[in-house]
């Protein structure tokens, strides 16, 4: 069994870092907050006995070696950035939980056929940037200098701010890892949802992560005076805006597993007395079946469009990433059942609304994830939470999980 008080020690220790006034946590990437979460994770996995690097793209890896060096490597980890006022939970119970794996196995002098790494991904979250898994995209090859020019909101591109941390963009590609070279990736995460705690389970088996869109829709109509303009013949984006956020949520609730969000909105020039000139707004779409999704899509694209010819108002669809469904391997998933068994914990299936690193990581390797239950499903908010008692049965779960795959061929 792992050391549970110094697996809830640690995340309690770095859940301090970028913690706001309100009990969040905001901890973007390539920022003074993330290098000092960095640094402390870095310190666990040197008393973890591992020999700790960051490759060229930022990731912060952990390594044990195994009996055949050049085996190839399990991989197992999360992140630890964090969106605008998150929780301390999401991210951080993974590569937390994967340091103490690796730790229990040095003390116990556990030897692998494989070697293992940790790895702490950079900006999975994309909540900087609205650009996300910059770190696992990069480790798959798939980052490119092009994409790097993404900006937050202060007009800083990720380009300038890998230059800022120290790392040059020109050598994003250094940080590939080649075909063969990973055995598989396994991650440890917070459920997010509501799934298990009904179910009365501390921890379940990941089947597959839903394949998300992300677009940008821009409304344009024209800015009058609010006092002076009639009614009737306004042209109001925001109106129309509004008309279509209502119709997404329609949408999406007429699958029953497609989930729609809309979670930015700028309106411009932003005036108390004045009808807006511009409004800007985001929709997250996902789905476990890209089939679905794309059909979703496509129904609420047009009659988005029907709205804005209805209100005399333009509008313009701009897709800011997509990424497919991925289905958990059976290599991974049937490692986890025989870990939940051997701890005597019910074996457990559900899928992953929420997107992770191993979405990109399974262009490289067979993946699989482990959930946490989340108390009341609550995640990216200040009142995140789950149990010490769950963490410790998830992180056990982990142990077994990567050492049958650490051990076999």
């Amino acid at each position: 069994m792992i050391n549970e008080d110094r697996l809830w020690n640690r995340l309690m220790e770095l859940g301090k870092i970028g913690k706001q006034p309100s009990g969040g946590i905001t901890r973007l990437s390539f920022t003074k907050e993330e290098r000092a979460a960095k640094e402390k994770v870095a310190s666990y996995m040197k008393e973890a006995g591992l020999t700790v690097y960051e490759d060229a793209v930022g990731n912060l890896i952990g390594r044990k070696e195994g009996k055949e060096k050049d085996a190839p490597v399990v991989l197992v980890g999360s992140h630890i950035d964090s969106v605008y006022n998150g929780g301390m939970f999401d991210g951080p119970l993974g590569v937390l939980s994967a340091v103490e794996v690796l730790q229990t196995m040095n003390e116990r002098g556990v030897e692998t056929k494989h070697p293992i790494e940790v790895v702490a991904f950079t900006d999975e979250e994309g909540a900087r940037f609205s650009f996300g898994m910059i770190g696992s995209r990069g480790m798959v090859g798939t980052l490119s200098e092009e994409e790097l020019v993404h900006q937050d909101k202060n007009g800083v591109s990720i380009a300038e701010a890998m230059k800022e941390a120290g790392l040059n963009p020109s050598e994003i590609g250094k940080a590939a890892r080649r075909k063969g070279s990973v055995k598989a990736y396994v991650e440890l995460h917070i459920e997010q949802g509501r799934v298990l705690e009904e179910a009365n389970l501390p921890v379940g088996i990941v089947t597959g992560i839903a394949g998300l869109v992300w677009v940008k829709f821009t409304v344009e109509g024209k800015a009058e005076h609010a006092g002076a303009t009639p009614m009737p013949i306004r042209r109001d984006p925001l109106v129309a805006a509004a008309q279509m956020i209502q119709m997404i949520e329609q949408e999406a609730k007429k699958t029953g597993t497609t989930v729609g969000t809309v979670g930015q909105m700028k309106v411009f020039p932003g005036g108390i007395n004045i009808i807006p000139a511009k409004v800007e707004f985001s929709l997250d779409l996902r789905d476990i079946d890209a089939t679905v999704r794309d059909h979703v899509l496509q129904s609420i694209i047009e009659q988005a469009q029907k709205i804005g010819k209805e209100r005399n108002v333009l509008v313009n669809v701009e897709l800011l990433q997509e990424m497919p469904p991925v289905l958990c391997s059976e290599l991974v998933q049937n490692a986890a059942k025989e870990a939940c068994g051997q701890l005597g914990l019910d074996i457990f299936s559900l899928p992953s609304g929420a997107s992770h690193d191993g979405v990109q990581l399974a262009r490289l390797c067979p993946i699989g994830m482990i959930f946490v239950r989340s108390k009341d499903g609550v995640s990216h908010n200040p009142e995140e939470w789950s149990s010490k008692e769950d963490c410790a049965a998830g992180a056990n779960v982990l142990y077994h999980t990567v050492l049958r795959l650490a051990m076999g061929e």
